[in-house]
């Protein structure tokens, strides 16, 4: 008897093993951390010292400059890497907001409910705003100026480049990528875990 309870039980453990397996297989994502910024304002600042701190502590984040190729399809690999990330990242600098690209990304990020952090690089959150220059059409105008609101009363992180303490500000961005990755994984966990329960018993 008890062998056979034993026995159930390395069965029952082996199939949580490779359920968990299996779940990690599909799961894995190309990044995970997305980076959504004005190229011409921070790739050089405070965007590619941000990829480069998070490349460091083994984490995965996307930068259009440092993740593309020549002949890469520019809305399909970052379409892909936005809905495949686990946490996003959005620079907002003085001219952000005139990037159709920069509006368009934040937007997905919004609509596809990721985990977003903020940042206002030598902005404040009142001077952000979607301008209509009449080449965009009203629903997409519609759709930037929600996900702009959205990003603008969520809790972000603030810097101004001439007077902050880039060390600091470096440190203190990761503990919060960090601290937020945290938090999907262990909401993905549920998931898998309330998965697992109905498929198995």
């Amino acid at each position: 008897m008890q062998q056979r309870s034993a026995s159930t039980a390395k069965n029952l453990v082996s199939k949580i093993l490779n359920h968990r397996n299996h779940i990690q297989s599909l799961k894995r994502p190309p990044c995970d951390v997305f980076i959504n910024h004005r190229c011409i304002d921070t790739k050089r600042t405070i965007s590619g010292l941000l990829f480069d701190h998070l490349s460091r502590l083994r984490l995965h984040p996307f930068l259009d400059s440092k993740n593309m190729r020549p002949g890469d399809k520019l809305f399909d690999n970052i379409d892909r890497a936005i809905h495949e990330c686990k946490v996003g990242i959005a620079v907002f600098s003085p001219r952000y907001c005139e990037s159709y690209f920069c509006l368009h990304e934040l937007a997905l990020l919004m609509e596809t409910k990721k985990r977003v952090i903020p940042i206002f690089c030598d902005v404040k959150p009142s001077q952000l705003h979607v301008k209509d220059n009449g080449r965009c059409p009203p629903k997409e105008l519609q759709r930037f100026a929600y996900a702009l609101e959205e990003a603008k009363y969520t809790v972000g992180l603030t810097f101004d480049t001439l007077e902050g303490d880039w060390s600091q500000f470096l440190t203190t961005a990761a503990e919060a990528v960090v601290h937020n990755l945290i938090e999907v994984d262990g909401e993905e966990t549920h998931k898998d875990r309330k998965y697992f329960m109905k498929t198995y018993f």
